[in-house]
């Protein structure tokens, strides 16, 4: 009867244990917010920049905590501002006549995190400014990081002005960080079609924008490789 009573007891015990494994399990992440403003390409005429997102919700609710960065570069490696909100607004100052890049991720109180938010771009306008420069182009395909097949491939991208002015690219490639060679000129299209590409091979590529008053924006630096 006692070797009963003790197998008994053992059962509860691993039951017990085993459920608050589960509850361990169950905890999950807030959802990842939504961008509010400043909206994506939006040109700002005051420096001081509220910058507003839509709440997450939290399954276990868990206190929420929300991090803004904001940055220079799309890749958030250059310039970096990192702040952490309670609320769904922030109010940074920034240097006049400069592209920025920003981002939020809410965070719970038991430090679990989603992935970003998607990527805003905006640009600060500078006082008595005429023309805005276009805004930085961001790729298309081939996919950064990404390999292609065959002996061509067709680069393109995506680039927007604040004047709406017909803005033209160059296009260089090349197998050196940063490439050099301008293998097209004045193009009014967003693609180009790269030849004779070489298998095994690393290849950079950037765009430059013009928006025909002077207004010269040089993009990224992109790359892809040949399988």
């Amino acid at each position: 009867m006692k070797k009963i009573s003790l197998f008994i007891l053992s059962l509860i015990l691993f039951s017990s244990c085993s459920s608050g494994g589960d509850e361990g399990d169950a905890q999950t992440p807030p959802t990842i917010p939504s961008l509010v403003y400043p909206t994506n390409n939006l040109v700002c005429i005051d420096n001081t920049v509220e910058f507003k997102w839509n709440a997450s919700s939290d399954a276990q609710n868990d206190a929420i905590t929300y991090q803004l960065d904001v940055a220079t570069d799309n890749a958030f490696t250059k310039n970096v501002v990192t702040s952490t909100t309670t609320l769904l607004t922030k109010s940074l100052s920034l240097e006049k006549g400069k592209f920025y890049y920003w981002r939020v991720k809410a965070i719970d109180s038991k430090n679990k995190s989603d992935k970003y938010t998607v990527v805003y771009t905006f640009f600060t306008e500078s006082q008595g400014i005429v023309n805005h420069l276009p805004f930085i182009p961001e790729v298309k395909t081939p996919v950064l990081h990404s390999n292609v097949s065959g002996s061509s491939a067709i680069l393109s991208w995506t680039a927007v002005d604040a004047d709406n002015d017909n803005l033209s690219y160059d296009v260089y490639l090349g197998t050196s960080n940063l490439p050099t060679q301008k293998v097209a000129s004045d193009l009014t299209t967003v693609s180009y079609t790269a030849s004779s590409l070489t298998t095994g091979t690393k290849y950079y590529w950037k765009i430059v924008v013009k928006d025909g008053k002077g207004g010269t924006t040089i993009g990224p630096v992109w790359d892809f490789t040949v399988q």
